[in-house]
């Protein structure tokens, strides 16, 4: 008893960041099945029979096609793992998905994808395989931050390094990691950038007098407020630093149409790009469905439910389909691994401009209603259909992946701590099974949550007061003695603790706990002055 109170207590500790740096922290527990390799990478489950496996059938692919996959990634912004009818959304709540759900019937649908808290660190972190506290980017840098460092100063992109394997790496739609010269995607390892530096929200509120009187319509406010000089427009940008203005956001109805514009400029990339000899990476970053949300005139009214939010989920739906059509006209379907899925949980505290979620929490948490999302993955002829699997996944897991697709593992860095890891061959074989143990969960720059196997451990949580806001009218409390732990296949939803009364590994996951703070002790995290 006295060894589990005492690792109890260091998970205390750790939440609240009074651990000394050398204090002395457990490296292993029982519960684990993860290997680490090095210090600088997060330990992996190894399954060298699938490992073997998904190799070959890689090999074997690039001896027909003569070169490596293309890459395509859709993040929608601010989907609800219960959006999609796949996800037990769709029709059931008022605004069918029939392209994702394809995609998942033909694919694999993954049950425990991660995200992290919030957009920016989401992004941040699928581009560097890294925590966003190791990064910085804990929060969205947001107009009149001043930040003390340019946080990409020390990074590696994906997509830098998979444009330095040949391949053409385009990013499209949101972008949201700082739009100062030196953070934008183009200067960050994307040979080219058409899209908006920030959330749609920034754009509209400016010209949405029902929603923000108090702003449009006092002269003043509206004067200081544009003071800001946060960037209104569509750009589009070249790695050689050639940065243009496409147009300018000047309503809410040029929002509004902003992702027709984003998909025509996506589908006439791949049929650019089909006609090269060299590979492509694109992300497909939507402006919706993050509030405020504007449906575009063709799909005004066009979900059952008629709430603009449901229209904005139909229309990014068809807009998926329109691009993966895109992809087979060209002949490049076959050739192209796509993974669907969002930044974060639903935004809850603009609804009912918001998604669903069946879970605890929302946007801003480390409940599972805030950090899990949808995902899905499909590459015809290569990820066999049908596939269903609750092995863990964390969204950082795509940078490691991307980098073996593309033949770019070499290129990951060794200097720093990488908390991706390669799930190539979970994705690729049939019935395959995760690489990783663990799931940790931050809040800005507080530890929060651990998910390991089917177990949900905290050291602090966030509570709403109103039972929406979960960002607005919000606290963070940190827990007392004992970490609040959760079996979630017996309790998704966190209303039940299991703890002493009813769980053996309460103190494997406090080790689990250490384990990751020692990770810090050699690779310190950055501070770039977000707070």
């Amino acid at each position: 008893m006295r060894t589990s109170i005492a690792a109890t207590m260091l998970t205390v500790a750790l939440s609240a960041g009074l651990l000394a740096a050398k204090a002395p922290i457990a490296m292993a527990s029982t519960l684990s099945r993860a290997v680490a390799e090095n210090d600088h990478r997060q330990p992996a489950i190894p399954h060298p029979q699938q490992q073997a496996a998904a190799a070959q059938a890689l090999a074997d692919f690039e001896a027909r096609a003569g070169q490596k996959p293309n890459i395509l990634l859709f993040i929608v912004d601010d989907l609800g793992y219960g959006d999609p009818g796949a996800f037990g959304g769709g029709e059931a709540i008022g605004a069918p998905t029939p392209h994702m759900d394809r995609l998942a019937d033909e694919g694999l649908m993954l049950t425990s994808t991660y995200s992290q808290y919030t957009c920016t660190p989401t992004r941040a972190a699928i581009l560097t395989g890294r925590l966003p506290v190791r990064t910085g980017l804990i929060r969205p840098i947001l107009a009149g931050d001043s930040v003390s460092v340019n946080p990409w100063e020390g990074e590696t992109s994906i997509a830098r390094l998979l444009s330095n394997q040949g391949y053409y790496s385009l990013l499209v739609g949101k972008w949201h990691i700082g739009e100062e010269e030196g953070m934008r995607p183009h200067d960050v390892g994307f040979d080219e950038f058409y899209g908006y530096y920030r959330a749609q929200k920034e754009y509209t509120q400016r010209f949405d007098e029902r929603r923000y009187p108090d702003l449009v319509l006092d002269d003043d406010k509206l004067e200081r407020y544009d003071r800001i000089k946060a960037d209104d427009n569509l750009i589009h940008g070249l790695a050689d630093g050639t940065t243009e203005v496409v147009s300018q956001v000047s309503s809410i109805e040029d929002m509004a149409e902003g992702d027709a514009r984003l998909r025509d400029y996506t589908v006439d990339s791949i049929q650019r790009l089909s006609q090269q000899d060299a590979p492509f990476f694109i992300t497909h970053a939507f402006m919706k469905v993050h509030a405020d949300n504007w449906p575009s005139e063709a799909f005004h009214g066009a979900s059952p439910s008629k709430y603009p939010y449901k229209d904005a989920v139909v229309e990014v739906d068809s807009y998926i389909g329109d691009i993966v059509q895109a992809l087979d006209d060209s002949g490049e379907l076959e050739n192209t691994f796509i993974f669907v899925t969002s930044d974060n949980g639903p935004q809850m505290d603009s609804w009912p401009d918001s998604g669903y979620t069946p879970f605890r929490g929302a946007k801003g948490t480390t409940w599972e209603g805030g950090v899990r999302v949808p995902g899905i993955a499909y590459w015809k002829g290569m990820i066999p259909p049908g596939q269903r699997s609750d092995g863990l996944f964390d969204l950082m897991d795509l940078f490691n992946t991307f980098a073996t697709l593309g033949g770019a593992e070499d290129g990951i860095p060794q200097d720093r701590y990488i908390d991706g890891i390669d799930q190539t061959s979970f994705l690729l074989t049939e019935n395959g099974q995760s690489h990783r143990e663990q799931v940790y969960m931050w809040l800005g720059n507080q530890f929060t949550a651990l998910r390991m196997r089917e177990y949900k451990m905290h050291t602090a949580v966030v509570r709403a007061d109103d039972g929406l806001r979960w960002i607005d009218m919000a606290t963070v409390e940190r827990t007392a003695l004992a970490p609040w732990l959760f079996n979630l296949y017996i309790d998704p939803k966190e209303q039940m603790t299991v703890g002493h009364r009813r769980n053996a590994w309460q103190a494997s996951m406090v080790a689990e706990a250490g384990a990751h703070r020692a990770t810090f002790e050699k690779f310190p995290a950055k501070n770039i002055g977000l707070e």
